[in-house]
């Protein structure tokens, strides 16, 4: 299932949007300002961003700016009561992929974020690998060599994290907000037991990838350097 991160505080108008999306098979983490939503994208892996433009704590090109300014070219719709021609081309100049003024239709919304969806997120390779380990998220499958076994949802995305940071010590936290999203409740072992499993995997398909516990820190995808 995709993830996307929605920021907008108005309660209703994000719950009426998360259940157009879910109905579409596309799951959205709400967040409501832009602070929330920097330490949000910074956790989790979200194939695309929906942004609204007057959040508590500034306009949410701020935060579009930022993610630019640092290389991250997650595909962006911005919403706004703002529909002038300028704050349009505002918004495309800030790095707006798309642009949506409100109030508007469900449907055409839903569109729109497929739309995106379909686009590839600049700097983040769409099969990332790491040492003999390649993930394929379309496929919903990892592969060691002609060796492959497909993965949960959550299973995924917490190797697309600590595929991408490979070898950096991931904190459990943000390997749990990777699983299963910022606005999710998770079980104490949910993670363990994503990890446990995760861990079987890499030996059925006889990778030298291990999924190690840095005890007191984190968790890091490193090669086994023990000889078999």
């Amino acid at each position: 299932m995709n993830r996307i991160l929605l920021v907008e505080d108005h309660e209703r108008l994000a719950g009426l949007i998360c259940k157009a999306l879910m109905a579409q098979g596309i799951a959205a983490d709400v967040v409501e300002n832009i602070g929330a939503a920097w330490s949000a994208v910074a956790l989790v892996p979200y194939q695309a961003l929906i942004l609204d433009r007057g959040l508590p704590d500034g306009d949410g090109l701020n935060l579009l700016r930022r993610l630019r300014g640092s290389g991250l070219g997650i595909p962006c719709l911005v919403l706004t009561a703002r529909d002038a021609l300028h704050d349009r081309v505002t918004g495309l100049d800030a790095g707006a992929d798309d642009y949506l003024p409100k109030p508007f239709a469900m449907d055409e919304m839903v569109a729109r974020v497929k739309a995106l969806l379909r686009r590839p997120v600049e700097c983040r390779p769409l099969d990332p690998q790491a040492g003999d380990v390649s993930l394929h998220p379309g496929a919903g499958t990892m592969c060691c060599g002609d060796e492959c076994v497909t993965l949960a949802p959550a299973e995924m995305q917490i190797m697309l994290l600590l595929t991408r940071r490979h070898a950096e010590i991931v904190r459990r936290g943000a390997l749990e907000a990777a699983g299963w999203g910022v606005s999710e409740a998770v079980t104490p072992n949910a993670l363990d037991v994503a990890l446990h499993r995760l861990r079987r995997k890499l030996a059925a398909i006889g990778s030298v990838q291990r999924i190690m516990n840095v005890r007191g820190l984190g968790y890091a995808l490193r090669e086994d350097a023990r000889p078999q």
